[in-house]
């Protein structure tokens, strides 16, 4: 079982190694393909999911504001501070000093931050409001069972 609160704040994975045994390249989500047998690898998650390991934090998520894009509460997110945001990343952004993950959208010099779900509204920086994207999110981890 995890706690909640173990990463309400960024929490760095520089130097961190989690090895995992990996049972073949693919599995089937359609009709299934015949058992064959497996040579299982030991693989490095940091090494799969992480870029840059200096500048790379995870953030668990609270709320259902991006769950249209497959972020859902309690999601872990990777998160790489090296990475120029883009349009259309999904960030994590600060706002008046609150944490939050949305998509970004930068056109005609105008930036705001957009959820994936409607039932949330966009961010527009209001003259005063400070907004600041902290990183890139580059990954998900999802629990299924705890």
């Amino acid at each position: 079982m995890y706690s909640k609160n173990a990463f309400d704040q960024p929490v760095p994975l520089s130097h961190a190694q989690a090895l995992l045994p990996l049972a073949g390249d693919r599995v089937q989500a359609g009709f299934p393909s015949p058992a064959e047998d497996f040579a299982v690898k030991r693989i490095d998650l940091t090494e799969v999911l992480i870029t840059h390991p200096q500048a790379t934090f995870l953030l668990r998520v609270s709320g259902e504001s991006m769950k249209d894009a497959g972020i859902f509460d309690g999601d872990m997110l990777v998160v790489d501070k090296a990475i120029k945001p883009c349009h259309g990343h999904i960030v994590v952004a600060v706002v008046d000093g609150e944490f939050t993950v949305k998509y970004l959208h930068m056109r005609a010099g105008r930036v705001k931050l957009k959820p994936a779900n409607v039932t949330f509204p966009e961010i527009l920086p209001k003259e005063g409001q400070t907004l600041e994207v902290w990183g890139v999110v580059t990954s998900a981890i999802k629990r299924f069972v705890c």
